[in-house]
């Protein structure tokens, strides 16, 4: 597979998990009594509605061209929430933070039972060469890395939502000033490789711990 194939099959599941992502942040907030996601169409499974021109296209292309492949940092849209319609907004929050990396759980799991059930192995009538096993192994690695960047703790990532929740309201608003600095932040663990490693140990856990 080419280049420009890689990057479009990437981009393509990454689509479709980063949706699933999103759109359990709006579930989760419509259910703790905010409707401001499914007010503006944003609680659907429509990709497009979740694509941001510069953050989701625009950014990583030329994060990638400039770096010659190396970097790539890219978002889906993020999905309103509007605190003051929530039931109990500091407990919400975190709810809210959890349901998108809980969402990208959820895919990693089932994609781990469907290739732990042997129908994509050789001899199979769906084998065609490994190529199932590995789309499935592909989405797995994407939804892991959707969980684990989501999760770091870094204003505005999902981590930090659970943050907040946890920490009394003084030091809840200082920390949530770091948000204008997530790419000061983010960037640089990029650039040296920090985030790869993190992804690759995670990763490399659970094709251990599950056997795949």
């Amino acid at each position: 597979m080419d280049s420009i194939a890689q990057y479009v099959l990437t981009f393509t599941i990454f689509i479709i998990f980063a949706t699933f992502h999103e759109y359990a942040h709006g579930w989760m907030a419509n259910r703790c009594g905010d409707p401001t996601a499914k007010r503006s169409g944003r609680l659907s499974l429509n990709p497009i509605v979740h694509i941001d021109p510069i953050w989701t296209v625009i950014l990583p292309a030329l994060m990638l061209l400039s770096s010659q492949g190396r970097i790539a940092f890219g978002a889906a849209k993020p999905v309103p929430v509007n605190s003051l319609w929530l039931r109990n907004p500091k407990k919400d929050m975190v709810w809210i933070g959890l349901a998108g990396p809980g969402a990208n759980v959820a895919w990693a799991l089932g994609l781990i039972i469907l290739m732990k059930t042997g129908i994509f192995s050789p001899g199979s009538r769906l084998y065609f060469n490994g190529a199932p096993y590995l789309l499935l192994f592909i989405c797995m690695q994407m939804n892991i890395i959707l969980l684990v960047f989501n999760m770091l703790p870094i204003p505005p990532l999902d981590g930090s939502r659970v943050v907040e929740g946890l920490l009394p309201d003084k030091y809840a608003e200082e920390y949530a000033r770091l948000k204008p600095y997530v790419f000061l932040i983010i960037i640089p663990l990029m650039f040296f490789g920090v985030l790869g490693q993190l992804f690759f140990f995670v990763i490399s856990l659970v094709v251990k711990v599950f056997g795949l």
